[in-house]
């Protein structure tokens, strides 16, 4: 039995993690930024803004790990070599996979960078 079904293995898992970084994305600049425009009249700390922002970011990658690990079995566990370019249908599955597989690496490395800001950044600067 599969954790999660073969059938999410869709055209729309490709979308996930540039999605999923892009909300994480929106979240961490609009709440720091509404954050410290309110000021003094904030009802909690920018140390409580950074944890919870730290565990958006956990949550993002791991919604982007999970999109990564579907594409990696949507791949075929790195089976075929690309390119895939032949018109059957698995390879254009394989290519699916592939390029999704990408994605996600791609869509980890920007939220990191993303949350890079919640380290250094101990304060709101006026």
């Amino acid at each position: 039995m599969r954790l999660i079904p073969k059938e999410l293995e869709t055209l729309w898992t490709l979308f996930t993690g540039p999605v999923v970084w892009a909300l994480h994305f929106l979240a961490c600049y609009a709440a720091a930024a509404i954050h410290c425009a309110k000021g003094s009249q904030a009802t909690f700390s920018f140390g409580m803004l950074r944890l919870t922002l730290a565990m958006v970011t956990i949550l993002a990658l791991g919604a982007i790990l999970a999109a990564g690990w579907l594409a990696w079995r949507q791949w075929g566990f790195g089976s075929g070599d690309p390119p895939h370019d032949e018109p059957t249908r698995e390879d254009r599955q394989l290519f699916q996979g592939f390029a999704t597989l990408l994605l996600s690496g791609l869509s980890f490395i920007a939220v990191i960078f993303v949350s890079i800001p919640l380290l250094l950044i101990e304060a709101c600067v006026r």
